[in-house]
């Protein structure tokens, strides 16, 4: 019941939620073909997905504040990361992400669709589907651009702000074994970050900017790693450090 558990169980969720909106129909698309999918179950697999990844970049705050916490106040561990306080974190991350994600969602459905129904990519990915519509689809793809720079922005500059300060109290240590010790604990927490932040934030942008900049097959790809691969590797990562 340490607080970091219960984050991991929550990640564990989160991970299942991301993968379980996505995988399964991939898997259809690449074993039989069949690419279809109705309007209303491509507007909810749109919704969970970005749900999903606007809850997981804030539990790698939450996680990265825990270890600030375990390592520069261990003697407060128990008392700031009170079961309460992680209760109130993982509520604020959810909230944070339905209040972000419902507007996009809302804007790219009442969106007039009079064309091509054929989406360039693997899932119902948000922009690969405003650009199916007859409207001009800017409004929801700079609400999806400045939504994403807000919350991604703001969870990596507290992220790094947070180990900036444990890597200051790591370096103070008088002893190496310690020093290591320390650092290890964050190891895994960092790969993870560069498995999700990279290739998720490449994608955003690559595919706001224009599809000039990468081909299309090159886009779908880094669009499906950080969907696919961090829930793949998190349980791997994650248990092999405890």
């Amino acid at each position: 019941h340490e607080p970091m558990y219960l984050l991991l169980c929550v990640l564990a969720i989160v991970d299942v939620v991301m993968a379980s909106s996505v995988v399964p129909k991939m898997v259809s698309i690449f074993t039989s073909g069949d690419g279809s999918i109705s309007f209303n179950a491509c507007f909810t697999q749109m919704y969970f997905v970005h749900a999903t990844t606007a809850v997981e970049t804030g539990l790698l705050l939450a996680m990265a504040f825990d270890r600030y916490v375990a390592i520069c106040k261990p003697l407060h561990y128990k008392r700031i990361l009170t079961p309460r306080v992680m209760l109130g974190m993982s509520m604020t991350i959810t909230i944070r992400a339905v209040i972000f994600m419902t507007p996009l969602s809302w804007l790219v459905s009442h969106l007039p669709f009079c064309g091509s129904n054929v989406i360039l990519h693997s899932y119902c990915e948000h922009i690969a589907v405003a650009k199916l519509a007859c409207a001009d689809p800017m409004p929801s793809s700079l609400y999806s651009l400045i939504s994403s720079s807000i919350i991604v922005g703001s969870d990596v500059i507290f992220i790094a702000v947070s180990y900036n300060l444990i890597l200051w109290a790591v370096f103070g240590l008088s002893s190496k074994n310690a020093q290591l010790k320390a650092l290890s604990t964050c190891g895994s927490h960092v790969g993870v970050m560069a498995l999700y932040y990279l290739p998720g934030m490449a994608s955003i942008y690559v595919a706001w900017l224009g599809g000039d900049i990468l081909p299309v097959h090159t886009q779908v790809l880094l669009a499906d790693l950080y969907l696919v691969i961090p829930p793949t590797l998190n349980p791997i990562i994650y248990s092999m450090r405890t």
